[in-house]
């Protein structure tokens, strides 16, 4: 009979050294040299993609900027608008308001009690009688004016009377109709209470004794003047 072979029993002492020797293998400077290149690819991977977050949110943000940007350059061209050509429209202004100041603006009550004269001697109508009452505007400035308030009372018929205050309303002279009171019918005679400023230009004003002197005035204008 052949002899049976002898197996010898693995010792907790040889699988030590083997796990040793593969470590020491592992850790050979070739891998560790191939193991720092990857963790360095892996970190050049995570800078790259932080810096493709990065410039993804810097573009956002420079659009935006550009956009809020462009909306308030648009909004100060809006604003700026109308000051353009401030100077030339001030002297514009200037001129028309010194040219509404000659022509439209009388210097005195006397000549607001002509005009009135003439007015409703044109309409037909008849002023009665009219009180006057004055005001200082603008006191101690180049642009002084004396508000004029008329309350007149005027007489004739309806239509005339109709056409008196729309010619008023039309005149080369400055007037403000402040109120306008009706008595009477249509038709026939109707009486008409008006009141209504203007203003005299330079300060004007002659003053209480004015009032007498404007009526008497009026009533000669409206009667084609003082003879007839």
């Amino acid at each position: 009979m052949s002899a049976l072979p002898v197996l010898k029993p693995k010792t907790a002492t040889g699988n030590g050294v083997g796990a040793a020797a593969r470590a020491r293998d592992w850790l050979s400077p070739l891998n560790l040299h191939w193991a720092g290149l990857g963790l360095l690819a892996l970190v050049n991977i995570y800078l790259l993609a932080q810096m493709g977050l990065l410039w993804h949110a810097a573009s956002g943000y420079n659009a935006n900027a550009m956009a809020e940007q462009r909306i308030e350059l648009k909004t100060a061209e809006m604003a700026a608008a109308p000051l353009r050509g401030l100077d030339a429209k001030l002297v514009d202004a200037t001129a028309q308001a010194d040219r509404f100041y000659r022509q439209r603006l009388p210097g005195s009550d006397s000549e607001v009690a002509s005009e009135l004269g003439v007015l409703t001697k044109n309409a037909g109508v008849r002023l009665g009688g009219a009180q006057y009452a004055h005001a200082t505007v603008l006191a101690g400035s180049k642009g002084e004016l004396t508000e004029l308030n008329i309350d007149a009372r005027l007489s004739g018929d309806y239509r005339p009377l109709m056409k008196f205050i729309n010619t008023l309303e039309r005149d080369k002279m400055f007037f403000v109709i402040n109120a306008v009171t009706l008595s009477g019918q249509q038709t026939g005679t109707v009486n008409l209470r008006l009141r209504l400023k203007t203003y005299l230009r330079d300060g004007g004003m002659q003053g209480a004794s004015a009032d007498v002197a404007t009526d008497a005035a009026a009533d000669a204008a409206a009667t084609g003047g003082p003879g007839r």
